[in-house]
């Protein structure tokens, strides 16, 4: 990981010599680093640690950081994370490789985010396949399932209804995937020539504003059907305009997304600045979602470790609590990208 060379200066932003730094870019613009920007290098270096600790069959805890301890944080790779990893080995590259059911299985799955509530699909209905799905028997199961007090959405982020009529958000999100499958979706998705066309399909459907209309670009981008690099394209989501936000006091005019891909670019060159080692994804280096991935969970993470930086109004606890789990399952990986996850 080796960017352009950066110009740094370093200055007291107050009187009480608070270091601040500024880089400087290509093209001569300049953005204001703050103390966090140091804490969001050191995290990614920790919590990447505790992957491959974790990995590596090593009993808990897997780290002395008391914060991580503590709280739960995804991974820094976003593929590494559990969701993703279900998603990638038994919703994408198990079945039908056509473009519909690949583009119905991704979007079912991701609708809800929830590994429990696709296994619940599954169990009852069989096969998930565009060809036999019957919407009408998911939707009552799915109704069943809420009344018996089951969780269909995951915590991760929010799922906004279509405002399609019905009552329930599940039935709006169903009737959801029915119309974009009948607006021949998958083949627009799959004929598309960029990651950024692939969002903007996907952003013209009801209720996927960017933030989800990029994540579900990422996922489908996971599958054999594209062959797009992940650091073509990338979508500031709520939390990581509020960690870039903490990290950097001035970014000299550039929008949240071109300050996430800066920092792609620069990251060996922070990391060696800091002396830190950062182990990459088996020779995968951070791509601009995992950067993106990592100023959200910085946001957190800086709540306990930087209070500081919280404006007022602004949030002051982590909610989500970590529980260690000793042993994970081997991961896999989109087979494009040529991985061999190894532990040695």
């Amino acid at each position: 990981m080796r960017g352009t060379p950066l110009q740094v200066t370093l200055f007291s932003s107050t009187p009480s010599s608070r270091t601040s730094r500024d880089i400087r870019l290509p093209g001569g613009r300049v953005l204001r680093a703050t103390p966090v920007f140091d804490t969001y290098w050191r995290f990614a270096v920790e919590r990447q640690e505790v992957f491959f600790r974790r990995l590596s069959g090593s009993a808990p805890p897997w780290t002395e950081d008391h914060v991580l301890r503590s709280f739960r944080f995804t991974n820094v790779y976003r593929a590494s994370d559990r969701v993703s990893q279900y998603l990638i080995r038994r919703v994408i590259y198990e079945g039908s490789q056509e473009e519909e059911e690949v583009f119905f299985r991704v979007l079912l799955f991701k609708l809800f985010n929830r590994i429990e509530t696709w296994e619940l699909l599954e169990a009852r209905l069989g096969p998930l396949t565009w060809k036999s799905f019957d919407f009408e028997r998911a939707d009552a199961l799915l109704g069943a399932a809420i009344q018996g007090g089951v969780r269909l959405y995951s915590a991760a982020y929010i799922m906004p209804s279509p405002l399609f009529g019905a009552a329930r958000k599940h039935t709006n999100h169903l009737e959801l995937l029915r119309r974009m499958m009948e607006d021949h979706a998958p083949r627009k998705v799959f004929s598309a020539r960029s990651l950024r066309e692939i969002f903007q399909v996907l952003r013209s459907y009801p209720s996927l504003g960017d933030f989800l209309a990029f994540q579900f670009t990422v996922d489908l981008n996971y599958s054999e059907l594209t062959r797009f690099e992940e650091s073509d394209f990338v979508v500031a989501g709520p939390g990581a305009r509020s960690g870039i936000g903490k990290c950097f006091s001035d970014t000299g005019g550039l929008g949240e997304d071109e300050v996430i891909h800066e920092v792609t670019r620069m990251a060996g060159q922070e990391l060696d600045r800091l002396g830190l080692r950062f182990r990459n994804l088996w020779g995968r280096d951070l791509q601009p979602i995992d950067c993106q991935n990592l100023f959200c969970e910085v946001d957190k993470y800086s709540r306990v470790m930087h209070p500081e930086a919280t404006p007022d109004g602004g949030r002051t606890r982590i909610k989500q609590r970590y529980v260690a789990r000793p042993g994970s399952s081997p991961h896999w990986y989109p087979p494009k990208w040529k991985l061999s996850p190894c532990l040695g």
